[in-house]
């Protein structure tokens, strides 16, 4: 198990890069230190888990050694423990994938329904319970950043902040257009209806992270909150919209009474936002991505759940898929973010 992980290797990196932390010229450079101490600080992370499960596994084999034959109920007590043991190595096995250089950030994810009206806001609102339960099993911390209520039913827009370890790694494998076929409930004549909303995921920026924001180049708006949160934030202008007019990036938060800190909280979803923009301008720099990977647009989903005239969810893009509509729509979406982050075709998507 040490070797699969290439302890050795991390070892080795935690060395040379605590050598360069006590170099004189170290804190010249803010950014590069504060980045150079997180690495340390992951790798360290790894040891400590591999290490972890390398003790219990220790303790597993010497209590096995001491266990008579027909002590059924300590023999199977110690084949759980196993059982359990092999389901946290085969997710630490999988977080090896997670190596970019903003997978183990926080993310911000948005959900915006396309057209058809009621039938789209409504299916918006369905991928936002999802998400949420997902985040439930994770024990990921989900702040509601931005809720526009639809007008009869669902949602407009919705903006998640998602707090956890991987969760941009994750949630990357979401970004994309979510097609829904089903009868619908708002047809008084029942009829099948096509709907799609549009997830997009981006990394959260910290403040190590230098993106300019000129004041000359957004507007700010701002206006009352709508939805949940209670009277006093309908009363007053808390809310905040920062239109980025270079790009046309729009960004909104409402969830505070303050409009100083829905302010700072739109000024930080915009800098992810402009962070990604560039990170993106940089890979097609690189390299000119498959049509798959490169657009984002009604008629070229990602996934697809069909509800009549039989059950599947599938993913277009790895193939896998499920007939169990529930399981997926109560937050069981690892089997497709594995499968799309395993795909060797877009591991650098």
């Amino acid at each position: 198990m040490r070797g699969f992980f290439d302890l050795d290797k991390r070892r080795e990196k935690i060395n040379k890069l605590e050598e360069k932390s006590t170099e004189p010229d170290f804190w010249n450079d803010n950014q590069s230190a504060q980045t150079i101490l997180k690495e340390i600080a992951d790798h360290k992370k790894w040891l400590e888990k591999v290490d972890g499960l390398t003790d219990e596994l220790s303790d597993l084999e010497e209590l096995a050694g001491l266990t008579e034959d027909e002590d059924t109920v300590e023999l199977d007590e110690i084949r759980h423990s196993l059982d359990d043991l092999d389901q946290i190595l085969e997710k630490l096995e999988f977080t090896t994938q997670l190596s970019g250089p903003d997978d183990s950030r926080n993310a911000i994810l948005t959900i915006h329904p396309g057209a058809g009206g009621t039938e789209s806001q409504d299916w918006a609102d369905m991928l936002f319970r999802m998400y949420n339960r997902w985040c439930e099993e994770k024990n990921f911390k989900v702040t509601l950043i931005d809720h526009q209520p639809g007008e009869e039913a669902g949602l407009k827009s919705a903006t998640l902040q998602i707090e956890g370890e991987y969760a941009f790694g994750y949630l990357k494998a979401e970004s994309g257009v979510h097609r829904l076929v089903r009868i619908s409930p708002f047809d008084a004549n029942s009829r099948r209806h096509t709907s799609f909303v549009s997830i997009y995921v981006y990394p959260e920026v910290d403040d190590n992270i230098e993106i300019e924001v000129n004041e000359e180049d957004i507007r700010i708006d701002t206006y009352r909150a709508s939805g949940a949160g209670g009277q006093h934030v309908n009363k007053t202008s808390s809310a905040v919209r920062i239109t980025h007019i270079p790009t046309n990036i729009v960004v909104q938060c409402q969830n505070e009474r303050s409009q100083i800190k829905n302010r700072a909280t739109a000024m930080k979803i915009l800098r992810s936002r402009l962070y990604q923009l560039e990170l993106e301008e940089q890979r097609k720099k690189k390299q000119k991505l498959e049509q798959t990977k490169k657009k984002i647009e009604w008629g070229s989903q990602i996934r697809s759940y069909v509800f009549h005239p039989y059950n599947m969810v599938k993913d277009h893009r790895t193939n896998m898929e499920t007939s169990n509509i529930q399981a997926v729509m109560d937050g069981d979406i690892d089997r497709f973010i594995e499968a799309y982050l395993s795909d060797p075709d877009f591991i650098d998507n």
